[in-house]
């Protein structure tokens, strides 16, 4: 049963709040849509812009279909609150579509938590601002961003 669990597990403390929100940056980042649901509860109910999605499978579709149109997606997560089970993030993602128009994408996510560290339920609300090339910030090789790369209070965003 180890196996199951997937630490930090509620109740949340700061440290462990901020260690899970760079966990799911980080899983995000390398856009590997089995792997990434894997952190998700076999029925994890979300809310993504307009979309409904109700268990693993859908997540692993959503993403699917998320990372074939977001090209180049890179992500910065950042703690917003937190109390025993639950987080609240807000981030920005930037990416490009298949004819070169980039954006920076800004939302807030509130995540729920089961005993296990699973997320059971994600609301994100997400607004897209188009971008010109030389406006982008996030410029990491894709995959993790470095640790030393700025977060998003400290890129003013």
């Amino acid at each position: 049963m180890a196996e199951d669990i997937r630490p930090p597990v509620p109740p949340f403390t700061y440290e462990t709040a901020v260690q899970k929100v760079r966990m799911a940056e980080d899983g995000w980042n390398n856009r590997d849509p089995v792997k990434v649901s894997g952190v998700y509860t076999e029925d994890s109910r979300w809310r993504n812009r307009a979309e409904f999605i109700n268990d693993r499978e859908q997540i692993v579709e959503f993403l699917e279909r998320k990372w074939a149109k977001e090209l180049d997606y890179r992500l910065i997560k950042e703690l917003w609150a937190f109390s025993e089970k639950r987080i609240a993030v807000r981030f920005a993602y930037e990416w490009h579509d298949d004819s070169g128009h980039w954006f920076r994408s800004y939302g807030n996510e509130n995540w729920e938590f089961d005993q296990t560290g699973r997320m059971a339920v994600r609301h994100a609300s997400i607004n897209d601002l188009p971008i010109a090339e030389e406006e982008r910030k996030f410029r990491w090789p894709l995959g993790r961003r470095p640790d030393d790369h700025p977060g998003l209070s400290d890129l003013g965003l």
